[in-house]
């Protein structure tokens, strides 16, 4: 849940206003949008302020094909599901303290996630590739404790990992001889290899604000460990990583 991700919009405008027809077909999702204060980029001592946003699968039903539960709770739901699993990462710039180091892509990667819920606990696992960037695999596992309000609102809270392969650890934790070369002493080669770079927690509130939407917030802390925490990036920036965002949900059930 790292990065921005812009990309709902579009989408948003294309599905408000469809007619929700009483037919077998259903497909449900959400998209969400906000603001996030969050690091400039993995390893960075500095944050700035930007927009957040993602894409939610909460279930497709066409025919005898069905993934997920189009007609279910869209918020941790209790039970067992595999639904998409999207992120954004924003471009890192070789400049200021990573001056001479080559830019690196936006990147946006899609994939699965596989969760199991109950009324008052959730576990999840994503793994996800970088179709846009980076071109490699990424992941993350974690849990959260659920309180359930009967007014709707749902408190979040619980660890979290993140991993990459080896590809994925190179791009963001890695410093090349020609980088090396150009930063000088401040960044030496480096070459990491994947595994999991950082564990954390977080805590997020949900709250109904109708039928179809709801207002969401997170706070989240990371501390990149292994060859990340090892990373020249990282030894001149920092291990520790901190996120908030706020925002808005809206939930699309639409059949056909």
């Amino acid at each position: 849940m790292r990065r921005v991700f812009p990309y709902a919009a579009a989408a948003a405008l294309l599905s408000i206003g469809l007619p929700a027809q009483a037919q077998d077909n259903a497909l449900a999702f959400s998209l969400r949008g906000g603001a996030a204060v969050l690091p400039d980029y993995f390893g960075s001592s500095n944050s700035r302020v930007g927009p957040t946003g993602g894409i939610g699968f909460t279930g497709l039903r066409f025919g005898s094909l069905a993934i997920g539960d189009p007609d279910g709770p869209v918020h941790f739901a209790p039970g067992a599901s595999v639904r998409g699993a999207f992120r954004y990462i924003a471009k890192r710039k070789g400049k200021d303290e990573l001056q001479g180091m080559e830019d690196v892509k936006a990147s946006f990667e899609v994939g699965l996630r596989a969760h199991y819920t109950t009324e008052f606990w959730h576990v999840y696992a994503d793994l996800r590739y970088g179709v846009i960037g980076h071109k490699a695999i990424a992941g993350e596992v974690g849990g959260d404790f659920l309180y359930r309000d009967p007014s709707g609102f749902i408190l979040n809270a619980g660890p979290r990992a993140e991993f990459g392969n080896s590809r994925f650890n190179r791009t963001y934790f890695g410093v090349t001889a020609a980088e090396a070369a150009m930063t000088g002493p401040a960044l030496t080669e480096f070459t990491p290899s994947g595994g999991f770079h950082s564990v954390g927690f977080e805590v997020g509130a949900y709250q109904p604000l109708g039928p179809d939407w709801a207002a969401t917030g997170a706070v989240r802390y990371d501390r990149l460990r292994g060859d990340a925490a090892r990373s020249p990036i990282v030894q001149q920036g920092s291990r520790n990583q901190f996120r908030a965002e706020i925002g808005v949900t809206r939930h699309f059930n639409l059949r056909f």
